[in-house]
């Protein structure tokens, strides 16, 4: 079954809210911003692509990870969260609070989330499973437009990067590995 997925290949909001850290990422930046549009990409596809979650879930995955480096910190999501709502109040967003953090805070939840604003925080968790296992999980989304999507925001080495983090600031893989695991999966 081919699923035609809507993508949409410039974001001002994206390119505006990431641009300001990108001096963090270095290197990495291409990689992340790529991840990003992924993965709002199919956040937004599970919406419906109503407009209504548009600023949100293009907020809350431009921040999802961001923790990895403006605190090279492996258990990212509270200082990823924490850096989301500052800028929202600080620029005036109006973006829903709760709703924001939570799309990020639940973003690695293993199951799924059941609670105030469901529908956008479950939207952001199935699709960054969906990315970060590289589509091995598909929540329901079919290969075709996974690959459409790919093809459209190359991985750029993306998981590398990711690897490379997970052993420069724990350690090694394996403690790493423990730190990600214990600081950012929800169940």
């Amino acid at each position: 079954m081919t699923m035609d997925i809507p993508i949409k290949t410039h974001r001002p909001r994206v390119e505006e809210r990431l641009s300001s850290y990108q001096h963090l990422m270095g290197r990495d930046f291409p990689a992340y911003r790529n991840h990003v549009y992924r993965a709002i990409t199919y956040a937004m596809y599970f919406l419906g692509n109503n407009p209504q979650h548009e600023e949100l879930v293009e907020t809350a995955f431009v921040y999802h990870d961001i923790g990895l480096w403006t605190d090279r910190e492996l258990a990212y999501l509270e200082p990823s969260e924490a850096l989301a709502l500052a800028d929202n109040a600080e620029y005036g967003w109006g973006l829903d609070s709760e709703a924001l953090r939570g799309a990020i805070h639940w973003h690695h939840k293993t199951f799924p989330y059941k609670g105030p604003h469901q529908a956008v925080i479950e939207a952001c968790r199935k699709a960054d499973w969906i990315d970060a296992s590289k589509g091995t999980l598909r929540k329901g989304m079919s290969k075709q437009a996974i690959k459409d999507v790919e093809a459209a925001f190359p991985n750029l080495g993306f998981h590398k990067t990711l690897l490379r983090l997970t052993k420069t600031y724990g350690g090694s893989m394996l403690s790493g590995g423990v730190k990600v695991t214990r600081g950012i999966v929800k169940w």
